[in-house]
């Protein structure tokens, strides 16, 4: 599976390093849905100049990047394109090894379950295949890698291309086992950006069924405990030590937010992100990898200031779960508005900015419409995963009493 990887991480770099090179580079970089100010490459140029001169970044409010942004590109500016090019490959690799290990476990789950008869005994076309499983990671690299989205963060070296890469590597050691690796990696995360923050609790979940305890058992609850609270200081320790310095990010003059309009009734929405942890840990406890990726798709949605390298991180696991399209009840619309939407963005900014014939309501309403999109197909997603997993343990044909055909309604 090597051979496939490194050709598909050659096709991607070749195309981001034409794109470097053509005149579309500067124009993706001053797009509003590929950066934004907290991630603009022109924010960290303008932060570099400032410490070049001897004065602070932070003195005024255009900077608002972290300080380890700032010193990385201190000594590598001159190779920014080839940062981001390999920060891409990076993240890719993670989440090919991170799938391709997941994917292990879930087999030997299924295989357990099989031998305890825990499943029904007309679910057989439901149970996944090693063949079938065989090529996902590949396809989660291929969908990041060559991702539309991904590309146009790249170009525009939007420092959320860097963000995904720690997410990554946080998802990786912690499907490997490594707590320390992954409070390390959630902990540079979460510095660069707060809403990571709530992907500790599907990381936790995940690490206690790597050590074959249950979530459920009453006996688990002092390790729940211990756990949580060596992971959290751990945690806050690497944040103390790594990441003590102020990241600039509390600057008070901050422009509207691109993706999500900057309707003022919408302010709400840049809380609303660590509102769904609880119900969905509840929910999804035994589930801590489907867990994060609804997670990091709520982060995409209800962030402030997202762009679509924050879209494109989620969109990578849809391979992941193939074995749900089945399921899906609305896949095509909700494709087509996310598409549609899309290639509006451009045009209605255009009008709006340029050429004066529509107001702010106009991208206020497509940028609403690609969220309400991104959130139905989420839900859709997260509908999928609950009939398939009841359908494993009740039978994939349900009766009525009276013997027919019954219908399945989740609450």
């Amino acid at each position: 599976m090597a051979a496939p990887l490194v050709l598909v991480l050659v096709v991607a770099v070749t195309v981001r390093a034409a794109l470097f090179r053509s005149s579309l580079a500067e124009f993706i970089s001053e797009r509003v849905e590929v950066v934004s100010p907290l991630s603009s490459w022109k924010r960290v140029v303008e932060g570099l100049s400032l410490l070049d001169l001897g004065v602070s970044p932070y003195s005024g409010a255009v900077f608002h990047e972290t300080p380890l942004i700032i010193y990385l590109f201190h000594f590598l500016i001159d190779y920014a394109e080839l940062v981001f090019m390999i920060t891409d490959a990076l993240t890719a690799i993670a989440l090919y090894f991170a799938i391709q290990d997941f994917n292990k476990v879930v087999f030997k789950k299924q295989k357990l379950l099989l031998e305890l008869d825990q499943y029904a005994p007309d679910v057989a076309e439901l149970i996944r295949t090693p063949m079938e499983m065989r090529y996902i990671p590949l396809k989660v690299a291929l969908f990041y890698l060559l991702n539309p989205y991904t590309i146009l963060s790249c170009v525009a070296k939007s420092t959320c291309a860097i963000n995904n890469t720690l997410i990554a590597f946080f998802i990786l050691t912690t499907i490997k086992g490594s707590a320390f690796l992954s409070a390390i990696f959630l902990a540079l995360a979460t510095y660069q950006s707060l809403y990571p923050l709530t992907l500790f609790v599907p990381g936790l979940l995940y690490l206690l069924q790597t050590r074959h305890i249950n979530p459920n058992s009453a006996a688990a609850v002092h390790t729940c405990e211990n756990e949580e609270q060596s992971l959290l200081d751990l945690f806050l320790g690497v944040c103390h030590d790594v990441c003590g310095k102020p990241s600039g990010n509390h600057l008070p003059l901050l422009l509207p937010s691109q993706l999500l309009g900057f309707h003022p009734r919408s302010l709400w929405l840049y809380i609303n992100v660590f509102f769904y942890t609880i119900p969905l840990a509840i929910k999804l406890k035994e589930h801590p990898i489907f867990f994060m990726f609804i997670q990091i798709a709520v982060i995409a949605i209800f962030k402030s200031y997202p762009t679509v390298g924050d879209v494109a991180l989620y969109m990578a696991f849809f391979p992941v779960w193939n074995h749900l399209y089945r399921f899906l009840r609305n896949i095509f619309v909700l494709t087509c508005i996310i598409i549609v939407c899309s290639l509006l963005f451009p045009v209605l900014w255009h009008l709006w900015i340029y050429a004066g014939s529509a107001n702010s309501n106009f991208f206020y309403a497509i940028t609403l419409t690609f969220n309400v999109g991104q959130i139905l197909l989420i839900s859709d997603y997260f509908y999928a995963f609950l009939r398939r997993e009841y359908y494993l343990t009740h039978g994939l044909y349900l009766t009525a009493k009276d013997g027919t055909e019954a219908m399945l309604v989740l609450k």
